[in-house]
Formats: C-alpha cells, sequence, structure tokens
C-alpha cells in the first residue's frame, strides 16, 4: 500500500437484490437430526435465510459501518499521545467489524483510570473489503508483513497486537520477522506444545504432571477440547486446507451454503452466546458482499501450511511482552506451562464465560484484560515507545 486513502463500504444495489433473490430459491433439505450433532438444524437455516431474505437491511447495515473512520483499514485514534497502538487482527468466519464491540470500551480506557490505545483493524487480504489476492504463495508470512507495513505507514513504529484464531498465528509471525517493532501481544487462541525430552528441567515436571493427571481442573478441559476439536470439529479445517477451491465454489454460488457453513461455527464456538438473526446476518453478509468474494477467505488455510513459515503450535517470540486471556469454550486450550515457553508472559487470566469469539462474546473481560497487562503495574507498562 503506497497510501492511506478514504474508504466507504457501497454494495451495489444488483448485488444486494441478487442475495436475495437467491435466498428466495434455495433449496433447504429436510434434515431428520434435529440436534448439533450433525450440525445446524435445518430448521435453524430456514428461520434464518428467511430472515436475511425478507427482513435484514443491508443499507442500514452498511451506513452503521461507514460511520467507522475507514480506510484500508479501520482507524480508531485516542488524542493521547501517550496511547498504546493497538494492531487488531480477526481471523475466519471474523471480520474487522468483531472490534466495534471493544471499540467504546477501549475508547473509554484513559478516563477510567487506564491506559489510552490507538486502535488498527484492518481487514485481512481476501476478506472484507480488502483486495483480493491474485496467485499462491500468499501464506502466514504474507499476511505478517502486510499487517506491519501497515502499523509503518500509520506512523508507528512500535506496537501492540491482539489476536484469536488467525490472528494469533499472525502475530506470532509479525514479533518473529519484526521483533523490534512488536512489543507487546496479548492472545486468546493459545496452542503450544510439551517441553522437548532436550529440556529436562521443563521435560522431567511434564512428565510427572501428564502421567500423574496433575493439570488443573481448566487445563484438562483444554486438553479433552483440543481432543474432541481433532476428532469431530476439525473437517471444516481439513476442506480448506486440501480443498479450498471445492468448497470455495459452494460459498461463493449459496448464500444458504455460506451461512450454513459459517452459523456452524459462531454457535459451536461460542459460550452459549444468544446470536440474534440480525447479527449471524450482519457477519454473514460481511463475507457475501466481500469485494473478492466467500471463497477467496478460505485460501489462507491451505497457504498456511506451506512456504518458508507456517501456522503450528509452539511459536515462540522471545522479544516481545506476552498476555494470554482463556475463555473456557475455546476451540481447545494447552496447559499454562507448556504456554509460558512462548515468550516472556507477563499476564494470565482465567474466565469463567465466554468463547472463541471473546471480542464479539465478552468484550468487557478482553478490555479489562488490555488494560491490565499496559495498565500502570502491568507487565507491559511503558513497554512501547511512541
Amino acid at each position: 500500500m503506497e497510501s492511506v486513502r478514504p474508504f466507504q463500504i457501497d454494495v451495489p444495489s444488483s448485488d444486494v437484490e441478487g442475495l436475495q433473490q437467491r435466498l428466495r430459491s434455495s433449496r433447504i433439505p429436510e434434515l431428520f437430526e434435529t440436534s448439533w450433532e450433525r450440525g445446524p438444524p435445518s430448521d435453524d437455516i430456514k428461520r434464518i435465510a428467511k430472515y436475511w431474505a425478507d427482513e435484514f437491511n443491508w443499507r442500514a447495515f452498511e451506513k452503521r459501518l461507514n460511520e467507522l473512520p475507514q480506510y484500508e483499514a479501520t482507524v480508531n485514534r485516542s488524542k493521547s499521545a501517550d496511547a498504546i497502538p493497538l494492531l487488531f487482527v480477526h481471523g475466519w468466519p471474523g471480520s474487522f467489524y468483531e472490534v466495534t464491540r471493544i471499540l467504546p470500551l477501549l475508547r473509554d480506557s484513559e478516563k477510567n483510570g487506564g491506559p489510552a490505545f490507538h486502535v488498527v483493524a484492518p481487514s485481512l487480504p481476501n476478506f472484507g473489503f480488502s483486495s483480493r489476492v491474485d496467485g499462491p504463495g500468499f501464506g502466514i508470512r504474507q499476511y505478517a508483513d502486510t499487517c506491519h507495513r501497515l502499523m509503518q505507514l500509520l506512523g508507528y513504529t512500535q506496537y501492540a497486537s491482539q489476536g484469536g484464531d488467525w490472528g494469533s498465528q499472525i502475530s506470532l509471525a509479525i514479533g518473529n520477522f519484526y521483533p523490534e517493532s512488536l512489543r507487546a501481544i496479548h492472545l486468546n487462541l493459545i496452542a503450544a506444545l510439551p517441553p522437548p525430552v532436550t529440556s529436562p528441567f521443563s521435560f522431567i515436571p511434564f512428565l510427572a504432571t501428564h502421567f500423574l493427571g496433575l493439570y488443573t481442573e481448566k487445563e484438562s478441559a483444554g486438553l479433552k477440547a483440543a481432543q474432541d476439536y481433532q476428532e469431530n470439529g476439525s473437517g471444516y479445517f481439513k476442506i480448506q486446507n486440501t480443498r479450498p477451491n471445492t468448497i470455495g465454489v459452494a460459498l461463493a454460488d449459496s448464500p444458504v451454503g455460506l451461512l450454513a457453513w459459517i452459523y456452524d461455527k459462531l454457535v459451536s464456538w461460542t459460550d452459549n452466546y444468544a446470536w440474534t438473526e440480525q447479527e449471524v446476518c450482519e457477519w454473514v453478509s460481511l463475507y457475501w458482499f466481500s469485494r473478492a468474494g466467500p471463497a477467496a477467505s478460505v485460501v489462507i488455510y491451505h497457504e498456511a501450511t506451506r512456504g518458508d513459515w507456517t501456522a503450528r503450535p509452539g511459536v515462540a517470540v522471545p522479544g516481545a511482552k506476552m498476555g494470554f486471556s482463556y475463555f473456557p469454550r475455546e476451540m481447545f486450550s494447552t496447559p499454562r506451562a507448556w504456554n509460558r515457553r512462548l515468550g516472556d508472559v507477563v499476564l494470565e487470566q482465567e474466565h469463567d464465560r465466554g468463547g472463541h469469539f471473546a471480542a464479539w462474546e465478552v468484550p468487557e473481560l478482553l478490555v479489562g484484560d488490555l488494560r491490565v497487562m499496559f495498565g500502570k503495574g502491568g507487565g507491559a507498562h511503558g513497554v512501547i515507545k511512541s
């Protein structure tokens, strides 16, 4: 990107009308299963699809989005010269829209005695209203480079990052490639590995803890969730990783297919969050009307496991202060001793509610952790030099 240009969302009326026509002519199968064991019940999909076609007002939602200061990224600046530049990195099936739940709380942080923040929430390439990536080879390294260049372009030579889902892996990659700039990382999806046998002082306690079952109740639940995810919840990942073009055609052609594919994750990955039809349609519409199209968003799963930097558990960032927020309905979590091997961990906060989309589900908890981490007395206080 060579410059920062103002941007307004303006989806053509023909696209909005075309979506409504597709929804009204959809063929939703009658499914015998009424539980979530096989995926979203067809009655749920019918109800939300009808709302999307007949009641959801894209123009009203578009107007609300355009009230945000939008450029190539959504930027919210504090008036404080000492505010902390905070890069908010979304994942799939999220978007920049998630940040709108935490923006008011971050904006009021300084008034309430906490640190001030400059928030930068980009739509990643292939998502939202960012451009399409044409051609292969755009993986985690390239996403990290893009986010870092954006922060440099905005004048932030040092900054912090907050991420879950792909935002976690992208933040860790930035910390490895640009340690002089990314001085602190806060994550709400943490994946680590047990210590290797080559580190006896860590490996021996790990063996004792593992074989004697000395994990805490929440750690045991996190490991069980990881096993359940691998056995019952990772099918989408394998499909998007190995055949993104195949699933991409289906998602780009059928709005109801896209709805079912995303709605499955919204419900499965949250902590009994009461999604309204309006919210679901907003989230899914940002994929349907995205500049690159719904198919482009799943390509990251293919590219993330290829190239010179791959997504994987146990990525350490020695040069940055790190903070971890644990939510009980996250897809999975690893034991805290494993996680502390990722770097200089200055904050660990266990929560009793919340899931994968913490910024949307429990924004007050996520912001509370950021305020503690970066506020006076916090482990990352003063680490970023303006």
